[in-house]
C-alpha cells in the first residue's frame, strides 16, 4: 500500500478534508463535488462494505498499519503528524484515520417505498447528531427505510455518519421532493402515516390498532418545533408517547427509538 507523506495542511491534495468543521462549507463543498468524510476505522470500513468507493484516505502516521490489509485500489493514502491534520481539517483528529468517499446516487421514493414493511418519514430534521442517531435506532429496532423532507440535512455529513457509527450506510433512504404532498405517494404505497405529536388528543402508540403498525410510515419533525400543521394535516393518524412527571416530550431521536421498538415489538427476535 504505497503511502504519501504529507506536510503542508494547504496540500491540494488533501483538499476533501478541509475545514471539516465548518457546516456552511461542507454543506456547499460534499454534495455538489459528490463526496462524504468518513470519520474513523470502523465507520470507512462499513462504507467500504456499503459499496461505497473510496477517493483517498488521510490518516495519522503512527496509524497507517491500520489500514495495512485494505485494497485500496486508486485511492492515494496520505499520512501526516496530527498537527498537520489539526491544520488541514479544523480539529484534532483523535481516531487518527478519515476517508473521502464518492456518493451513490440517491434512490426514487418509490423504489425505497417498494422495498419496506416500516419506514420512518423525517421533517426539518436539521440537527446532525439527531438525524445519526436516528438512523442508527432504524437499522438497531426494525425501520426497513428513512425518508425526508426536502430541507432535511444531509445523513452523509460526517457527524452524522459518526453518530450513526455507519449506520447511514445500511439504511436505504431517499428523498420526498414535494413537501408535504409527497406524504400522499407514501400512503398510495400501502403505508399508514403516523404523525407523532405530543398534543394531548393524539393516539397513545401502544394503542394502535393492527391494522396501523402493518405497514407504519412513522412522522417526526425537528427538535422544538416538532411537526409542521401541513404534515400533521397530511397524516392519517397523531400518535403519542405517554409521558409521566410532567415531562412533556422526549428528544426526537429518543422519542423515534422508543416509537422504534413499539412497533416492531411482535417481530420475531433474531438469534
Amino acid at each position: 500500500m504505497p503511502v504519501h507523506e504529507i506536510t503542508d495542511p494547504d496540500d491540494a491534495r488533501i483538499a476533501d478534508y478541509r475545514a471539516l468543521t465548518d457546516v456552511e462549507l461542507r454543506t456547499r463543498w460534499e454534495p455538489p463535488h459528490g463526496l462524504f468524510i468518513a470519520e474513523g476505522e470502523l465507520v470507512l470500513r462499513r462504507a467500504l462494505r456499503a459499496g461505497y468507493p473510496a477517493r483517498s484516505y488521510l490518516v495519522d502516521a503512527k496509524r497507517v498499519d491500520q489500514l495495512a490489509d485494505l485494497d485500496t485500489g486508486d485511492a492515494p493514502v496520505y499520512a501526516a503528524t496530527p498537527d498537520v491534520l489539526e491544520k488541514a481539517t479544523g480539529f484534532h483528529v483523535h481516531r487518527g484515520v478519515l476517508a473521502s468517499f464518492h456518493r451513490k446516487p440517491l434512490p426514487a421514493a418509490a423504489e425505497v417505498l417498494a422495498a419496506a414493511r416500516r419506514v420512518v418519514i423525517l421533517e426539518d430534521i436539521n440537527n446532525h447528531t439527531n438525524l445519526g442517531a436516528i438512523f442508527r435506532g432504524a437499522a438497531a429496532l426494525g425501520i426497513d427505510a428513512v425518508l425526508l423532507s426536502p430541507s432535511c440535512a444531509d445523513p452523509l455529513y460526517r457527524r452524522s455518519v459518526r453518530v450513526s457509527m455507519g449506520e447511514v450506510f445500511a439504511v436505504p433512504y431517499a428523498k420526498l421532493d414535494r413537501w408535504p404532498v409527497g406524504l400522499d405517494e407514501v400512503r398510495a404505497a400501502g403505508f399508514t402515516v403516523l404523525a407523532m405529536t405530543p398534543a394531548a388528543d393524539a393516539v397513545p402508540v401502544q394503542r394502535l390498532t393492527p391494522a396501523q403498525r402493518a405497514r407504519a410510515a412513522l412522522l417526526l419533525g425537528a427538535e422544538g418545533p416538532g411537526l409542521t400543521g401541513a404534515a400533521q394535516a397530511a397524516s392519517d393518524v397523531r400518535v403519542v408517547i405517554p409521558m409521566r412527571r410532567g415531562v412533556d416530550s422526549l428528544n426526537v431521536a429518543a422519542a423515534a427509538a422508543v416509537a422504534f421498538w413499539e412497533l416492531g415489538r411482535d417481530d420475531p427476535v433474531d438469534g
